[in-house]
């Protein structure tokens, strides 16, 4: 395994890190065995962005005994409700919730205390100027968090955070479709097909300027999204041709002030797959053949979200319920964060009364009412 500083934090960590998504709802003995399988490997990182309690007590059993040398890089901002996650800037809410972590973990500290999902001017605003920052601070200078960090999917937000001086690490979504597409207040876009109906080249401006601000001011990125959620490792891919896990991985990590990739894994053969790796030859982790052959994408049959299937008489978002059932079919489960975005539209897909209106008016000949059926299958509503 390949150790990187995080910036300049002091930290060392595995270039490979560990995602917690596919931790959730998983059992003891699943975490056992792949915690035991990871440190086999080298791996000494975390990202812990769920307040799911029960995930808290796994992990936190999974690590006690290195708990000295694992990096843990947890969350401010969400708190756990009803089954689920949210995001929360109540002030109240946020220690609440980071008290329980402590304890459900067993541990007193958290190595990078990262404030979750700010995706908005707005909501940066808010934390900087707010009660949120000033806990953070609190809680660095109590040593109950040893470093500062900020996750967004949104390189402007990034960009101000890493500049305000406050941010000692940076948890952002990095993989070829992404770097294409500008800063977006709405993290939707960067996995909407109408992002990349035309051809894929050269990187966005702004975020090679926010990494290139995050090697010279030593501030560490850890990686999300390398595998855009499983979407880029298939044929679906929004490039058009599908690219491999070593590709993904060492795209990410060439990029400046890349630290580690936290790998999204649901198996153990996933795990397998990220680990190996850092036993891959030059060539098998070489993308610049599959850029080369990326073509141009047509869309016909897939929903851009273009908006002309509107109006629906049952006021069903037509656009908004394809995004969601798109994104739940990519990850092959319906992660907690599209649950939340599905749940808080107005009408929804068991909403359909399949009159074919809308398929009528679409420019692309989407299948409306079959993705309608299939989300509703999803969903459950």
């Amino acid at each position: 395994m390949v150790y990187r500083e995080l910036g300049n934090t002091g930290l060392k960590v595995s270039e490979i890190g560990l995602g917690c998504e596919g931790f959730n709802g998983q059992s003891d003995e699943f975490t056992e065995e792949m915690f035991a399988l990871a440190f086999r490997h080298g791996v000494n990182v975390m990202d812990l962005y769920s307040p799911n309690p029960d995930l808290h007590r796994r992990v936190g059993n999974a690590i006690r005994d290195r708990r000295g040398e694992f990096v843990l890089q947890a969350h401010l901002c969400t708190k756990w409700e009803n089954d689920q996650y949210k995001v929360t800037r109540k002030i109240d809410e946020v220690k609440a919730s980071f008290e329980r972590m402590l304890e459900n973990l067993g541990t007193d500290y958290i190595d990078i205390g990262m404030i979750h999902y700010v995706d908005s001017m707005n909501a940066w605003n808010e934390i900087i100027n707010g009660d949120v920052i000033e806990y953070a601070k609190q809680l660095k200078a109590s040593g109950k968090i040893h470093h500062i960090g900020i996750s967004s999917h949104n390189p402007e937000i990034a960009l101000a955070a890493v500049e305000s001086g406050v941010t000692e690490a940076l948890m952002f979504s990095i993989n070829p479709c992404y770097d294409l597409l500008p800063g977006d207040e709405d993290c939707e876009t960067l996995w909407s097909e109408e992002s990349y109906n035309k051809p894929l080249f050269n990187i966005d401006p702004q975020r090679e300027r926010l990494y290139e601000t995050c090697q010279r001011s030593g501030v560490g990125i850890t990686v999300m999204k390398v595998f855009g959620g499983g979407d880029l490792l298939t044929d679906n891919s929004p490039a058009g041709k599908a690219m491999t896990v070593n590709q993904c991985i060492h795209y990410a990590l060439t990029r400046p002030a890349v630290s580690t990739v936290m790998s999204g894994v649901r198996t153990r053969e996933e795990l397998v797959s990220s680990l190996a790796y850092e036993t891959a030859s030059n060539a098998e982790r070489d993308y610049a053949k599959v850029f080369a052959e990326f073509p141009k994408i047509s869309w016909q049959g897939h929903c851009m979200y273009c908006g002309h299937c509107a109006p629906c008489p049952k006021k069903i978002d037509v656009a908004a319920v394809t995004k969601f059932y798109n994104l739940a079919k990519a990850q092959g489960e319906v992660p907690e964060t599209v649950r939340e975005h599905y749940a808080a539209l107005s009408a929804h897909a068991g909403d359909c009364i399949a009159c074919g209106a809308c398929e009528k008016r679409c420019p692309f000949g989407v299948g409306i009412i079959e993705n309608m059926n299939g989300a509703k299958e999803t969903f459950g509503y």
